[in-house]
């Protein structure tokens, strides 16, 4: 009985994971001023990440709780939607729309990524050490390079 009920948990997580992932993938239209400004339309596929015409190599790390979505963005612990954190390396150099680059003379290291219904929120951090998912912490982090919304 234990183990058909672990094998079921263990199905049910991976399935998630797979539900997650397959909400951010696609085309996302630039929807925040700091997105149109910046980024422009981006699209994400299974290991890259597309913004402005450039295509990065990215890999998604793991799954986020709802309280570390929360410590990012500005939304509801309780609120439905799956986020994710991914890694990749996108030179300071890189520039997009209108000459901008995302994080000013840092190199980005990773982006967090929120989709609930048909809207995605993406926050890209520069540093090598992975974020850590807390309200206080964010708030005073220097790593944080910006948050974006995009739709469907």
């Amino acid at each position: 009985m234990r183990t058909i009920l672990k094998r079921a948990i263990t199905a049910s997580l991976f399935l998630f994971t797979l539900t997650a992932t397959a909400q951010e993938k696609g085309t996302w239209k630039a929807e925040s001023k700091t997105a149109r400004s910046i980024t422009g339309d981006l699209t994400l596929s299974n290991e890259k990440l597309m913004i402005y015409f450039s295509t990065v190599a990215m890999a998604r790390i793991r799954g986020l709780q709802p309280d570390e979505i929360g410590s990012v963005f500005d939304v509801d612990s309780n609120e439905e939607g799956a986020g994710s954190l991914y890694r990749l390396n996108i030179p300071a150099s890189r520039k997009f729309a209108h000459r901008n680059s995302l994080c000013g003379g840092e190199d980005v290291e990773w982006m967090v990524t929120y989709v609930s219904g048909k809207t995605m929120q993406v926050a890209f951090f520069g540093n090598v050490k992975v974020p850590v998912f807390d309200r206080a912490k964010i708030a005073e982090s220097t790593n944080l390079c910006g948050t974006f919304t995009y739709a469907k």
